[in-house]
């Protein structure tokens, strides 16, 4: 049996939500949630910005998902970028999780 909630152990459920902020290609400043969910064969995620909607392949890991939709947004112009682990399941982490940066290359 495991002790993983249920929202943890459905598929396509939303597992985490992660916060991605950084700067546009117009060097605007923009913040928005990354909602990460479980699918088979691992994670994917997705974001929306303004009329643009970004998708993740899946992955095995959060981390790669998380890093699939910074590099994706970097071929649009998007840069210092970073992402914080803002929800587990329901649980609001009340902002307090590290920052991951993803240096502009």
């Amino acid at each position: 049996m495991t002790s993983l909630p249920l929202s943890f152990r459905v598929k396509n459920a939303v597992v985490e939500k992660h916060q991605l902020e950084g700067t546009d290609p117009s060097d605007r400043y923009f913040n928005r949630l990354i909602p990460v969910k479980r699918v088979e064969g691992g994670y994917n995620g997705s974001v929306m910005y303004e009329a643009l909607t970004i998708d993740s392949q899946v992955h095995r890991t959060v981390q790669e998902t998380n890093k699939d939709i910074v590099d994706q947004l970097r071929v649009l112009g998007f840069v210092k970028m970073r992402t914080r682990l803002n929800f587990k399941g329901q649980k609001y982490l009340a902002e307090k999780e590290t920052w991951v940066d993803y240096s502009d290359t």
